[in-house]
Protein backbone atom coordinates (compact mmCIF):
# COMPACT_ATOMS: atom_id res chain seq x y z
CA UNK A 1 0.00 0.00 0.00
CA UNK A 2 1.09 3.37 -0.73
CA UNK A 3 2.18 5.92 1.89
CA UNK A 4 -1.45 7.83 2.38
CA UNK A 5 -1.92 11.45 1.24
CA UNK A 6 -2.57 13.43 4.69
CA UNK A 7 -6.40 13.90 3.76
CA UNK A 8 -6.36 10.26 4.05
CA UNK A 9 -4.86 10.16 6.99
CA UNK A 10 -7.54 12.69 8.78
CA UNK A 11 -10.25 9.71 9.58
CA UNK A 12 -8.27 6.93 11.09
CA UNK A 13 -5.97 9.37 13.63
CA UNK A 14 -9.51 10.66 14.89
CA UNK A 15 -10.81 7.22 15.13
CA UNK A 16 -7.37 6.38 17.03
CA UNK A 17 -7.66 9.18 19.25
CA UNK A 18 -11.74 8.49 19.81
CA UNK A 19 -11.23 7.36 23.05
CA UNK A 20 -10.01 11.06 24.67
CA UNK A 21 -6.52 9.63 25.69
CA UNK A 22 -3.72 11.91 25.27
CA UNK A 23 -1.30 10.66 22.83
CA UNK A 24 1.99 10.97 21.94
CA UNK A 25 2.75 12.46 18.26
CA UNK A 26 4.99 9.01 17.34
CA UNK A 27 2.44 6.81 19.17
CA UNK A 28 -0.03 8.48 16.22
CA UNK A 29 2.28 8.00 13.50
CA UNK A 30 3.23 4.29 14.75
CA UNK A 31 -0.57 3.46 14.42
CA UNK A 32 -0.99 5.29 10.86
CA UNK A 33 2.00 2.95 9.77
CA UNK A 34 0.38 -0.30 11.24
CA UNK A 35 -3.11 1.06 9.82
CA UNK A 36 -2.19 1.66 6.45
CA UNK A 37 0.52 -1.43 6.18
CA UNK A 38 3.64 0.27 4.79
CA UNK A 39 6.60 -1.07 3.85
CA UNK A 40 9.85 -0.72 5.53
CA UNK A 41 10.94 1.43 2.30
CA UNK A 42 7.44 3.35 2.87
CA UNK A 43 8.05 4.02 6.57
CA UNK A 44 11.27 5.17 6.39
CA UNK A 45 11.02 7.09 3.22
CA UNK A 46 12.33 10.88 3.14
CA UNK A 47 11.19 14.06 1.60
CA UNK A 48 13.31 15.39 -1.36
CA UNK A 49 15.03 17.21 1.40
CA UNK A 50 16.21 14.57 3.40
CA UNK A 51 14.80 16.54 6.51
CA UNK A 52 11.46 14.34 7.82
CA UNK A 53 10.30 10.96 7.11
CA UNK A 54 6.88 11.38 4.43
CA UNK A 55 4.88 9.29 6.85
CA UNK A 56 5.84 12.00 9.62
CA UNK A 57 5.54 15.07 7.22
CA UNK A 58 1.23 14.09 6.44
CA UNK A 59 0.75 13.25 9.74
CA UNK A 60 1.87 17.00 10.40
CA UNK A 61 -0.13 18.01 8.11
CA UNK A 62 -3.46 15.91 8.93
CA UNK A 63 -3.22 16.86 12.66
CA UNK A 64 -2.62 20.42 12.22
CA UNK A 65 -6.26 21.10 9.80
CA UNK A 66 -7.55 18.39 12.92
CA UNK A 67 -6.39 21.14 14.95
CA UNK A 68 -7.54 24.05 12.90
CA UNK A 69 -11.47 22.93 12.49
CA UNK A 70 -11.25 21.93 16.40
CA UNK A 71 -11.79 18.29 15.93
CA UNK A 72 -8.08 17.91 18.32
CA UNK A 73 -6.09 20.03 20.20
CA UNK A 74 -2.85 20.21 21.70
CA UNK A 75 -2.68 19.73 25.67
CA UNK A 76 0.98 19.64 25.31
CA UNK A 77 4.16 20.14 23.29
CA UNK A 78 3.84 16.82 21.31
CA UNK A 79 0.68 15.38 22.44
CA UNK A 80 -2.65 15.27 20.93
CA UNK A 81 -6.07 14.49 22.27
CA UNK A 82 -9.71 14.53 20.61
CA UNK A 83 -12.00 17.18 21.34
CA UNK A 84 -15.68 16.96 21.91
CA UNK A 85 -16.33 18.44 18.06
CA UNK A 86 -14.20 15.95 17.21
CA UNK A 87 -16.03 13.45 19.22
CA UNK A 88 -19.26 14.36 17.66
CA UNK A 89 -17.44 14.67 13.68
CA UNK A 90 -16.82 10.52 14.74
CA UNK A 91 -20.59 10.28 15.50
CA UNK A 92 -21.55 11.30 12.02
CA UNK A 93 -19.68 7.76 11.04
CA UNK A 94 -18.34 9.88 8.29
CA UNK A 95 -16.87 7.52 5.23
CA UNK A 96 -14.00 10.06 4.86
CA UNK A 97 -12.41 13.40 6.52
CA UNK A 98 -10.59 15.36 4.42
CA UNK A 99 -10.67 19.63 3.58
CA UNK A 100 -14.12 19.47 2.53
CA UNK A 101 -15.43 17.84 5.53
CA UNK A 102 -14.01 20.26 7.47
CA UNK A 103 -15.62 23.14 5.84
CA UNK A 104 -18.72 22.57 7.98
CA UNK A 105 -16.95 24.00 11.14
CA UNK A 106 -16.40 27.64 11.28
CA UNK A 107 -13.43 28.13 12.42
CA UNK A 108 -11.76 26.14 9.74
CA UNK A 109 -13.68 27.93 6.89
CA UNK A 110 -12.59 31.15 8.72
CA UNK A 111 -8.69 29.70 8.41
CA UNK A 112 -7.64 27.52 5.48
CA UNK A 113 -11.19 26.74 4.51
CA UNK A 114 -11.41 28.95 1.53
CA UNK A 115 -8.44 27.53 -0.18
CA UNK A 116 -9.09 24.65 -2.55
CA UNK A 117 -8.10 20.87 -1.43
CA UNK A 118 -5.09 19.90 -3.56
CA UNK A 119 -6.32 16.54 -6.02
CA UNK A 120 -6.99 13.03 -4.67
CA UNK A 121 -6.48 11.77 -8.15
CA UNK A 122 -3.99 10.13 -9.75
CA UNK A 123 -5.20 11.71 -13.22
CA UNK A 124 -2.95 14.75 -13.85
CA UNK A 125 -4.62 17.56 -13.25
CA UNK A 126 -3.31 21.15 -14.62
CA UNK A 127 -3.32 23.93 -12.06
CA UNK A 128 -5.19 27.15 -12.62
CA UNK A 129 -2.25 28.92 -10.76
CA UNK A 130 1.80 29.28 -11.94
CA UNK A 131 4.42 27.60 -9.84
CA UNK A 132 4.88 30.66 -8.32
CA UNK A 133 1.60 31.49 -7.13
CA UNK A 134 1.44 27.58 -5.32
CA UNK A 135 4.59 28.31 -3.64
CA UNK A 136 3.06 31.60 -2.24
CA UNK A 137 -0.05 29.74 -1.39
CA UNK A 138 1.98 26.51 0.49
CA UNK A 139 4.38 29.13 2.47
CA UNK A 140 1.65 31.08 3.85
CA UNK A 141 -0.36 27.93 4.94
CA UNK A 142 3.15 26.45 6.41
CA UNK A 143 3.79 29.75 8.38
CA UNK A 144 0.25 30.02 9.45
CA UNK A 145 0.22 26.40 11.05
CA UNK A 146 4.11 27.65 12.61
CA UNK A 147 1.67 30.72 14.03
CA UNK A 148 -0.73 29.33 15.46
CA UNK A 149 1.72 26.49 17.31
CA UNK A 150 3.76 29.23 18.38
CA UNK A 151 1.02 31.24 19.75
CA UNK A 152 -0.59 28.55 21.75
CA UNK A 153 3.20 27.97 23.28
CA UNK A 154 3.77 31.93 24.07
CA UNK A 155 -0.16 31.46 25.91
CA UNK A 156 1.36 28.44 28.32
CA UNK A 157 4.49 30.03 29.70
CA UNK A 158 4.87 31.25 32.59
CA UNK A 159 3.85 34.88 33.30
CA UNK A 160 7.90 36.22 33.86
CA UNK A 161 8.87 34.62 30.71
CA UNK A 162 5.97 36.11 28.77
CA UNK A 163 7.49 39.35 30.04
CA UNK A 164 11.02 38.71 28.76
CA UNK A 165 9.89 37.50 25.76
CA UNK A 166 8.68 40.15 24.87
CA UNK A 167 12.17 42.23 25.57
CA UNK A 168 13.73 39.98 23.54
CA UNK A 169 11.65 40.51 20.78
CA UNK A 170 11.96 44.48 20.92
CA UNK A 171 15.48 44.00 20.86
CA UNK A 172 15.35 41.48 17.91
CA UNK A 173 13.01 44.47 16.21
CA UNK A 174 16.30 46.93 16.51
CA UNK A 175 15.64 48.54 19.77
CA UNK A 176 17.85 49.08 22.24
CA UNK A 177 18.71 46.90 25.73
CA UNK A 178 16.51 46.22 28.13
CA UNK A 179 16.56 48.36 31.53
CA UNK A 180 15.16 45.95 33.85
CA UNK A 181 18.14 44.00 33.97
CA UNK A 182 20.18 43.44 37.35
CA UNK A 183 19.18 44.20 40.75
CA UNK A 184 16.79 47.23 39.65
CA UNK A 185 14.34 44.97 37.42
CA UNK A 186 10.72 46.02 37.71
CA UNK A 187 8.47 43.10 39.80
CA UNK A 188 5.79 42.23 36.86
CA UNK A 189 2.73 44.88 37.36
CA UNK A 190 4.90 47.56 39.10
CA UNK A 191 3.08 50.61 38.40
CA UNK A 192 1.71 48.74 35.58
CA UNK A 193 4.33 48.59 33.65
CA UNK A 194 6.36 45.45 33.17
CA UNK A 195 9.87 46.58 31.47
CA UNK A 196 11.31 49.05 30.39
CA UNK A 197 13.81 49.66 26.60
CA UNK A 198 15.23 51.82 24.90
CA UNK A 199 14.18 53.35 21.81
CA UNK A 200 17.23 53.21 20.28
CA UNK A 201 21.05 52.26 20.49
CA UNK A 202 22.29 55.44 22.00
CA UNK A 203 19.48 55.23 24.72
CA UNK A 204 18.08 58.86 23.42
CA UNK A 205 14.65 57.80 24.75
CA UNK A 206 12.37 55.26 26.26
CA UNK A 207 9.83 52.81 25.77
CA UNK A 208 7.70 51.32 28.55
CA UNK A 209 6.17 47.93 27.85
CA UNK A 210 2.74 46.16 29.13
CA UNK A 211 2.39 42.43 28.91
CA UNK A 212 -0.60 40.71 29.27
CA UNK A 213 -0.55 36.68 28.71
CA UNK A 214 -4.41 36.49 28.94
CA UNK A 215 -6.89 34.42 27.45
CA UNK A 216 -9.76 37.13 27.53
CA UNK A 217 -9.57 40.18 25.50
CA UNK A 218 -8.01 43.73 26.60
CA UNK A 219 -10.33 46.15 27.16
CA UNK A 220 -10.15 50.17 27.61
CA UNK A 221 -9.68 49.86 31.31
CA UNK A 222 -6.36 48.00 30.75
CA UNK A 223 -5.34 50.60 28.36
CA UNK A 224 -6.46 53.24 30.63
CA UNK A 225 -4.63 51.76 33.34
CA UNK A 226 -1.53 51.91 31.26
CA UNK A 227 -1.96 55.01 29.95
CA UNK A 228 -2.11 56.13 33.48
CA UNK A 229 1.27 54.13 34.50
CA UNK A 230 2.97 55.94 31.51
CA UNK A 231 1.71 59.35 32.91
CA UNK A 232 3.39 58.49 36.47
CA UNK A 233 7.11 58.31 34.32
CA UNK A 234 6.31 61.07 32.68
CA UNK A 235 7.00 58.84 29.68
CA UNK A 236 4.66 59.21 25.98
CA UNK A 237 5.81 55.84 24.33
CA UNK A 238 4.33 52.38 25.50
CA UNK A 239 3.78 48.95 23.46
CA UNK A 240 1.00 46.72 25.09
CA UNK A 241 1.68 43.22 23.92
CA UNK A 242 -1.32 40.51 24.49
CA UNK A 243 -1.64 37.04 23.58
CA UNK A 244 -5.24 37.55 23.09
CA UNK A 245 -7.06 40.52 21.24
CA UNK A 246 -7.62 44.16 22.16
CA UNK A 247 -11.96 45.42 22.47
CA UNK A 248 -12.74 48.02 19.95
CA UNK A 249 -12.72 50.09 22.35
CA UNK A 250 -9.55 49.45 23.93
CA UNK A 251 -8.36 50.57 20.20
CA UNK A 252 -10.42 53.55 19.68
CA UNK A 253 -9.16 54.76 23.29
CA UNK A 254 -5.52 54.13 22.49
CA UNK A 255 -5.92 56.24 19.32
CA UNK A 256 -6.81 59.16 21.47
CA UNK A 257 -4.61 60.01 23.81
CA UNK A 258 -1.40 62.27 23.73
CA UNK A 259 0.70 59.55 25.03
CA UNK A 260 1.53 56.95 21.55
CA UNK A 261 1.01 53.56 22.49
CA UNK A 262 1.09 50.73 20.07
CA UNK A 263 -1.15 47.69 20.67
CA UNK A 264 0.26 43.80 19.48
CA UNK A 265 -1.94 41.19 19.48
CA UNK A 266 -1.45 37.64 19.73
CA UNK A 267 -1.78 36.84 16.15
CA UNK A 268 0.69 39.99 15.21
CA UNK A 269 2.68 38.90 17.96
CA UNK A 270 3.34 35.53 16.28
CA UNK A 271 4.07 36.71 13.20
CA UNK A 272 6.88 38.95 14.57
CA UNK A 273 8.45 36.51 16.88
CA UNK A 274 8.75 34.14 13.16
CA UNK A 275 10.16 37.50 11.36
CA UNK A 276 12.82 38.21 14.21
CA UNK A 277 13.12 34.20 14.90
CA UNK A 278 12.19 34.52 18.47
CA UNK A 279 11.19 31.12 19.31
CA UNK A 280 11.34 29.49 15.95
CA UNK A 281 14.64 28.18 14.27
CA UNK A 282 14.54 27.89 9.97
CA UNK A 283 14.19 23.98 9.04
CA UNK A 284 14.39 24.24 5.07
CA UNK A 285 15.10 27.52 3.11
CA UNK A 286 14.69 27.21 -0.74
CA UNK A 287 15.89 29.36 -3.02
CA UNK A 288 13.83 30.27 -5.86
CA UNK A 289 15.79 31.09 -9.45
CA UNK A 290 15.30 33.45 -11.99
CA UNK A 291 17.63 34.57 -15.41
CA UNK A 292 20.12 36.94 -14.86
CA UNK A 293 18.99 39.40 -17.73
CA UNK A 294 22.42 41.61 -16.82
CA UNK A 295 24.30 38.83 -17.58
CA UNK A 296 23.47 38.35 -21.12
CA UNK A 297 22.68 41.98 -21.53
CA UNK A 298 25.14 41.94 -24.63
CA UNK A 299 24.34 38.93 -26.10
CA UNK A 300 22.85 39.35 -29.57
CA UNK A 301 19.62 37.57 -30.23
CA UNK A 302 20.29 34.94 -32.67
CA UNK A 303 17.70 32.52 -34.33
CA UNK A 304 17.85 28.78 -33.71
CA UNK A 305 19.67 26.68 -36.07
Amino acid sequence: MAIPDYQSIMLPMLQFLGDGKERHRRDVVEYLVNQFQLTEEERFSRLPSGSQRVIDNRTDWASTHLVKAGLLERPRPGYLQITDPGKGALSQQPQNIDRSFLQQFEEYRSGWGNSDPPPKSSVTVIPEDTPEVRIDKSFGEIRQALADELLERVKRCDPRFFEELVVDLLEKMGYGKSRNEGPHRKQSGDEGIDGIIDQDALGLDTIYLQAKRWGGNVGSPEIYKFAGALLGQKARKGVFITTSSFTTDAKDYASKIDATIVLIDGAELAQRMIDHDVGVTPKETYVVKGIDSNYFRDQPVQAET
